[in-house]
């Protein structure tokens, strides 16, 4: 089996040389902390990038949503205790996403319930938030991710949260440069919701190796939120603090890497692009599909991502930490097709495991377009009918190698792979 001699990464980061030379100017003027010129540039980038107001660079998305949650809590909740601003309340979450966009939900006290994906782009279903809402008419906050770099049905999912009285939170760690062109909301994700993060980890589209960033179109909101990621430190001459704080401001450093970074995210997502559509096309006749998305919306493609037909999908057993397949002529799974990436020396990764099935959050609400999911069995297809998309995307679906630095001859082997595994 011919093995890439270097190993060929799911996404790994992309450098250009503008990195270190702000890296260098932050050294250069001892300015390495959590002020300096990298991350008040940075903040104007992003936010006249993305279309807001203001931004507020964190050390981390995951940071961002907290202070997210902290905030919606704030609104929903006056006077709740610190640590506990969405004590008491449920909160409707995407599904099929990782577990970062919901954990600060429970940091903040809030008990999530999970709404379904739908088929059209693999993001959060507006019939299951619909549905969800009926169920459960008093929630009044939506935590939203767009998947992969797939604008979610916003025109319709802002439609059900404004005539409900929700809030939302947009996760948009994945899907900075994304855009989507409705009637109701139109621009680039990371504007549409109340409060919003994006992320700068190491395998986003553009990267700092970590950090985060608040978006938000009000200054009383970044103003909080820039004081809560530096411990709360009141304007005053000795250390003085009237509320909970956190260290989650993000350094000049990590900033001055992001920044440079920045300047090349058009590029980027260019390149995940040509990306997307040759592993479209050198899959043409196989009996697979692309991660789809709607014709009013442009990902940035950060992750290519496939969905084996039904009809074409060997035996696939998954336990908690293992899986476990039986190979047949004409078919394969996305087990086969990872392990045999991995075998020559090619990082595939399953499709995100939906936060109902995860351990962790079985037991909380998960709602369908059917209704309440955890009142059917654990059958995701009833009768031929799917009736838990996001299960169903999952057990048949993978993330193909997205490295904008892959040569279209390296791609070429990757498909020449996924092809192999169907023979």
């Amino acid at each position: 089996m011919k093995r890439f001699k270097e190993k060929l990464w799911l996404s790994s980061p992309t450098m250009h040389g503008e990195e270190l030379a702000y890296i260098e100017q932050a050294i250069r003027a001892n300015w390495v902390s959590t002020v300096g010129e990298n991350i008040n540039e940075l903040e104007r980038m992003i936010a006249g990038y993305v279309g807001v107001e203001h931004a507020v660079a964190l050390s981390s998305g995951t940071a961002a949503l907290h202070l997210c949650m902290k905030l919606a809590g704030e609104r929903l909740n006056p006077g709740a205790k610190p640590g506990k601003a969405l004590e008491g309340m449920r909160v409707f979450c995407s599904d099929m996403t990782f577990d970062a966009s919901v954990n600060p939900v429970v940091y903040e006290g809030g008990e999530p319930a999970f709404i379904d994906t739908e088929a059209d782009t693999w993001n959060m279903d507006p019939a299951a938030l619909e549905k969800a809402f009926g169920m459960y008419p008093d929630v009044k906050l939506v935590v939203l991710v767009h998947l992969y770099g797939v604008p979610a049905k916003m025109d319709e999912i802002v439609s059900i949260c404004r005539a409900h009285g929700a809030l939302i939170v947009e996760d948009a760690a994945e899907a900075l440069g994304a855009e989507y062109r409705g009637d109701i909301v139109s621009g680039r994700c990371g504007s549409f919701g109340d409060f919003i993060a994006v992320s700068f980890n190491g395998n986003k589209i553009v990267t700092g190796s970590s950090g985060g960033m608040f978006l938000t179109n009000g200054r009383s909101d970044a103003d909080k939120v820039r004081k809560w990621s530096t411990q709360s430190r009141e304007d005053a001459p000795w250390y003085q603090h009237e509320e909970l704080g956190y260290n989650y401001r993000m350094s000049n450093i990590i900033a001055g890497l992001a920044r440079g970074n920045m300047l090349h995210v058009d590029e980027h997502i260019a390149q995940k692009k040509a990306i997307y559509e040759r592993y479209k096309e050198g899959f043409g006749d196989l009996p697979v599909v692309m991660n789809p998305f709607e014709e009013m919306s442009s990902p940035n493609y950060w992750l290519s991502c496939m969905l084996i037909d039904e009809s074409a999908m060997c035996r696939q057993e998954r336990g908690e930490k293992r899986a476990l397949y039986i190979s047949e002529p004409g078919k394969s799974c996305p087990t086969e097709i990872l392990e045999t990436l991995a075998a020559c020396n090619a990082e595939g990764r399953p499709i995100w495991k939906p936060m109902h099935m995860q351990p962790i959050y079985r037991m909380d609400p998960f709602v369908t377009r059917q209704g309440n999911g955890r009142a059917r069995s654990n059958a995701y297809i009833d009768e031929g009918i799917i009736t838990d998309v996001g299960a169903d995307i999952f057990r048949r679906g993978l993330c193909l190698p997205s490295d904008n630095k892959m040569t279209p001859e390296q791609q070429d082997r990757v498909i020449e792979i996924v092809r192999e595994c169907f023979a």
